[in-house]
């Protein structure tokens, strides 16, 4: 059977978009491919995740700064265009199977890129190459040239009943 890459997307305002496509992640690297996740928003503050994914041998590049906020906004758009060409470096490259732009629907919403910005992306790249896009607010092109998109959705989450982010959970 011929592989054929995908574009995936995790979208939505729930909670686990990043959770789905590190799952997605270590069951592609338990098959045996070449995976690589960078983060556009995320840095500066390791999660427990990026422990477990050490251990399995699936590299994590955290390229953001963290929380965007008006004093770092001119920051954190330098960072996204450092980002965006890391990917597009990445994607060139052919050295991976499947690679996850994670929170990459965030620097669009925020301004921090646009949304051409990320279908180029997409024009170039190797035909067998996944791709895995995650954050609210996926620009409607992207979820049109999209082959499979995921929507979560926010019914209850206990932040808003005043519990905390639980290690493990959240971070």
């Amino acid at each position: 059977m011929e592989r054929r890459g995908l574009i995936i997307v995790h979208t939505g305002s729930g909670k686990g978009k990043t959770t789905a496509a590190i799952g997605l992640a270590v069951r592609a690297c338990g098959a045996g491919l070449r995976v690589l996740i960078l983060q556009f928003i995320k840095g500066g503050r390791r999660s427990s995740e990026l422990t477990a994914l050490d251990a399995l041998g699936i590299e994590v590049r955290q390229l953001g700064l963290g929380f965007i906020t008006d004093e770092n906004f001119s920051a954190q758009k330098k960072s996204a265009r450092a980002a965006i060409e890391a990917a597009r470096a990445e994607i060139l490259s052919g050295a991976w199977d499947l690679i996850v732009l994670d929170e990459i629907n965030y620097a669009v919403k925020f301004g921090l890129l646009d949304t051409a910005e990320i279908l180029s992306l997409l024009k170039n790249r190797p035909p067998q190459l996944h791709l895995v896009f995650t954050g609210r607010d996926a620009p409607p092109e992207l979820i049109d040239a999209a082959d499979l998109v995921t929507e979560m959705k926010l019914i209850k989450h206990p932040l808003r009943q005043g519990v905390s982010a639980q290690v493990g959970i959240e971070f």
